[in-house]
């Protein structure tokens, strides 16, 4: 075995055995699996890569802090789902979507496709699932059959998901101008959306039987048309609302369908309980908080608004030299950094107020402390059964990051990157059916779409160069994969089984999102042909 073959080999080792680990018949819970993945290749990088110890140490400090981004946000999303249902405005919610349709197909594409996607397009972090699953959730639906229905269909809209991110700074250091993000963003859009005609189908046969999927199938597809055809034609001039404006109409025209029985099977209302009525009242107080979260993720997002400048303002407040430890400093708007860490090039930082834990989502719950009178005892609840939730998922979510940060150290000769090009040189110029798969294969190390982007991006522009294929569709199909990877992204796995609830069950749900994912990328590559 040449040197080239022993560095792929061991380069893919750890993951593999992290998948084997995850969904064997008795598999290992995410924190133990991912801690365990993240030492082994922590002993590769130092005996066989021969990395200094001081860059692995590093590394390990930088991973750790990282945790603490998705932890917080997690925190948040279930300090709020914890105060929809204490309060009672969950079952207030859960009869007023009864009231709009009793028609559960109806229920899952207002939530989980139509409103997901708006939630998306304003904010991205995971946040559509942590919103819309408890609501899911709260109408009966298994919590299981909702998490992996909420990581496949939080796919089409990612691309443009908080306004834009994965495009515009996800391919920011390829020296693109406008007309180039554009255009990747024009292809990006159209390849989803010739998807989205499969994938929501496909999220939806997670929770409910094909005769019913049958039954429903033109309100299915009525209700994915009326997200993704403004989401086309929205990317034709712009490549940061189309998720959001998308994700809007989508949900207003879903609502309106669903309301009269629009393509759906005939309502039979005999030996059903009538819904129970609410007033309008009623649904304003008890959907306050989710519309103040949204409006608080439009207004803090929205570039021109000038908000989101100020909540990413990084002019130093002060700077700590800690000597041979690194520098500590802190921004205007309260960005924590700890740079150059161990006098190496490992950094990490904390957007404090743009990161989506304290604003909106801490935020919602400190005013929905007097929208709903709530007392002492039930505040006391609420955080205490949040703080109950989040310390395993820490763990896992700590070994996750770690592991991230050993597999991306080398450069260009790093674990990633070695099996990144491994890939573009076995396929030549059929790498348009496989390049959404390295776009996938980075979201799931990293638990973003975005990272992902910024991680290969490089890469898939030298291999369009390379082999003759167009720089701009191949860099959509990158983008693409980086949103369909959301389907097995680790983070974005525990992230919603610890909003929900759900214990050790990583690895199956991954058993069963791999193979949405899978078709997604072979429906991207067949399409990339016309185009």
């Amino acid at each position: 075995m040449d040197e080239s073959m022993l560095n792929l080999a061991i380069s893919t080792f750890p993951i593999i055995l992290l998948i084997w680990m995850m969904t064997k018949k008795k598999a290992l819970p995410s924190h133990i699996a991912l801690p365990l993945t993240a030492l082994i290749i922590g002993l590769l990088q130092f005996f066989y890569f021969g990395t200094d110890t001081t860059d692995i140490i590093a590394n390990l400090i930088s991973g750790t802090l990282s945790a603490i981004t998705p932890i917080s946000i997690i925190a948040g999303a279930i300090l709020l789902n914890r105060t929809i249902a204490i309060t009672g405005a969950e079952t207030v919610i859960r009869h007023w979507l009864e009231s709009i349709s009793r028609n559960q197909v109806a229920q899952l594409m207002i939530i989980g496709w139509a409103f997901a996607f708006m939630i998306e397009g304003a904010s991205g972090f995971g946040t559509p699932a942590a919103i819309a699953a408890p609501i899911l959730v709260g109408l009966g639906f298994p919590a299981l059959r909702v998490a992996m229905l909420a990581l496949v269909m939080n796919s089409v809209p990612v691309s443009f998901g908080a306004v834009g991110t994965p495009t515009w700074f996800g391919f920011a250091s390829l020296g693109l101008d406008e007309s180039a993000l554009l255009n990747i963003g024009q292809y990006s859009a159209i390849l989803h959306t010739i998807a989205g005609f499969v994938i929501p189908v496909i999220a939806l046969s997670f929770v409910v039987d094909w005769k019913t999927i049958r039954r429903n199938f033109i309100f299915v597809q009525l209700s994915v048309l009326s997200c993704t055809v403004p989401y086309v034609l929205f990317a034709q001039w712009n490549y940061e609302f189309p998720s959001l404006v998308g994700g809007a109409i989508g949900l207003a025209i879903s609502i309106l369908l669903a309301r009269y029985n629009v393509g759906m099977e005939k309502r039979t209302d005999s030996g059903e309980k009538q819904a129970v009525p609410v007033t309008r009242g009623q649904v304003l107080q008890a959907m306050s908080p989710t519309l103040l979260l949204i409006a608080i993720l439009i207004i803090t997002r929205i570039q021109q608004l000038g908000i989101k400048a100020l909540l990413n303002d990084g002019t130093p407040l002060f700077s700590l030299q800690l000597g041979g430890l690194g520098e500590f400093s802190l921004s205007h708007a309260l960005i924590i950094k700890f740079a150059h860490i161990l006098g190496t090039d490992a950094s990490w930082a904390y957007k404090t107020l743009y990161v989506p834990a304290l604003i909106p989502f801490l935020l919602v719950v400190f005013l929905s402390i007097f929208i709903f009178s709530m007392s002492r005892s039930q505040v006391t609840q609420v955080f205490t059964e949040t703080a109950s939730r989040i310390k395993i998922p820490f763990i896992a979510l700590v070994g996750a990051l770690v592991m991230v940060k050993f597999m991306m150290m080398g450069g260009t000769h790093s674990p990633i990157m070695t099996t990144g090009h491994a890939f573009s040189e076995l396929m030549g110029t059929k790498w348009q059916f496989f390049a959404s798969y390295l776009g996938a294969l980075g979201a799931f190390f990293s638990g973003s779409a975005t990272v992902s982007n910024l991680t290969f991006g490089g890469i898939q522009q030298a291999i369009a160069h390379s082999v003759g294929l167009p720089e701009h569709l191949i860099l959509a199909l990158q983008s693409v994969g980086g949103a369909m990877g959301n389907m097995v992204c680790i983070n974005n796995i525990i992230a919603v089984s610890t909003i929900l609830g759900i214990s050790n069950q990583e690895g199956y749900i991954i058993k069963r999102t791999v193979v949405p994912m899978a078709l997604y990328g072979v429906i991207v590559g067949i399409a990339s042909l016309a185009l």
